[in-house]
């Protein structure tokens, strides 16, 4: 049996227009495959923008 929390790891989101990091959200490597990408607001550009997975 899997352990607790085992396929999640800790990810980290830039910002697109500004590059600057600002949100870390877990994410299950084994369903999503591909980096993640939101529309999260960037206190640095102070409106919402895409916010990409790092590597």
């Amino acid at each position: 049996m899997a352990k607790k929390g085992e396929n999640r790891e800790l990810v980290t989101l830039k910002c697109t227009v500004c590059n600057e990091k600002n949100y870390r959200t877990p994410k299950n490597k084994k369903n999503t495959t591909e980096r993640l990408e939101l529309n999260k607001y960037c206190s640095k550009c102070r409106q919402h923008t895409a916010h990409k997975e790092e590597k």
